[in-house]
């Protein structure tokens, strides 16, 4: 099957990345990682999916299919959150936006995803007998990440909206470089910056207009890993990997006070703790840590292993992801990290890895 193109041409490196063809990287990784940490970049994230929940049971219906308190939103607030199967086992992760225009909402499930959320929406809505108009929007949308210090003053030159006025997770319609879109103080770097939702006929019109470094897919990798964020389908995965929000460190995204799928699971595991947790973990000596190496303690006994891993930019220390026995979750833990058959000496940490 032909891989799904994005909006723009980007004419460099590319990389199938949850069924799309996306940029991994427009100059360098270490460049463009830089470029967000210290002043600005930008991100063509269109692959995300995007999925709009309309009517008079819309609430209703987020509610009961994402693990936080959607009804507690006011139009023009977004909010993260999981969602979950019966057993609480996190099947994505997405960031809702009640739309501060049409009413509803707009949720953005991860690459790949949007058929399947979709479709389990829309199987809940039909099962609960709810009046909800649920709509695949992804390929009518277009998403852009503009992150960095300088990005306030950046975006600012060409949009309306009034970006000063955005706390974290606020979001409001308006225009960018003269089209109309949503403008979110949101992104995935641990840095200041805005994600801009607009139609798929305007992307190539709003990209040209926002004049700073282009990112790929490597730099936003290392820049989210840096900040200890989730990857879906790597740091959790239903099958390969399930996870519950506990164990994956988003257990504040959890609201057990709602009615929601996979509350009466979690809500055991609320009360007993899980037996693992994602951990930071440091490398004290050469070597990067990758997805699928062993975890264990200096004395060889095996205790996890690792979900994400890279070489810091920012810090210059191979830093890595790994569930671990819940004990382990705390500050300079000593483990080791098998890397071609060697262990490694290395600590835990707390994400995130920037102080």
């Amino acid at each position: 099957m032909a891989l799904r193109q994005p909006p723009v041409d980007h004419a460099t490196k590319t990389t199938d990345f949850g069924g799309w063809e996306m940029p991994v990287e427009f100059d360098s990784i270490r460049d463009e990682h830089s470029a967000v940490r210290e002043a600005v970049g930008k991100f063509d994230v269109s692959h995300m999916s995007e999925i709009t929940v309309s009517g008079p049971d819309a609430t209703t219906l987020m509610q009961r299919l994402v693990t936080n308190d959607v009804a507690a939103l006011d139009p023009g607030e977004a909010q993260y959150a999981a969602i979950t199967d019966k057993q609480g086992i996190i099947l994505d992760d997405t960031v809702l936006y009640d739309r501060p225009d049409e009413g509803g909402f707009l949720f953005i499930p991860n690459a790949g995803h949007d058929e399947q959320m979709t479709e389990r929406w829309k199987r809940h809505r039909d099962q609960w007998d709810l009046d909800a108009t649920v709509t695949d929007r992804t390929e009518e949308y277009a998403m852009f990440a503009i992150q960095g210090p300088e990005s306030p003053a950046l975006l600012g030159e060409q949009t309306d909206v009034d970006l000063s006025s955005l706390s974290p997770f606020d979001v409001k319609a308006g225009t960018v470089a003269g089209c109309e879109a949503y403008v979110a103080r949101t992104g995935y770097t641990g840095e200041a910056g805005f994600e801009v939702v607009c139609a798929w006929d305007d992307a190539q019109a709003i990209w040209d207009s926002i004049d700073c470094q282009p990112c790929g897919l490597g730099a936003r990798d290392t820049l989210r890993l840096e900040q200890g964020f989730l990857l879906s389908g790597e740091d959790f995965h239903p099958e390969e990997n399930p996870r519950n929000p506990y164990e994956a460190g988003i257990g504040f995204t959890v609201k057990l006070d709602t009615e929601f799928v996979g509350r009466d699971a979690l809500e055991g595991v609320d009360v007993e703790g899980p037996e693992q947790k994602l951990v930071g973990i440091v490398l004290n000596e050469r070597g990067v840590p990758r997805q699928g190496y062993d975890v264990t303690t200096p004395d060889g006994d095996h205790l996890g292993t690792v979900t994400s891993g890279t070489m810091s930019p920012t810090l210059g220390e191979p830093i890595a992801l790994a569930y671990l026995p819940a004990e382990y979750a705390g500050e300079k833990a000593s483990v080791r990290v098998v890397i071609r058959g060697e262990p490694k000496k290395a600590h835990t940490r707390t994400p995130p890895f920037l102080s």
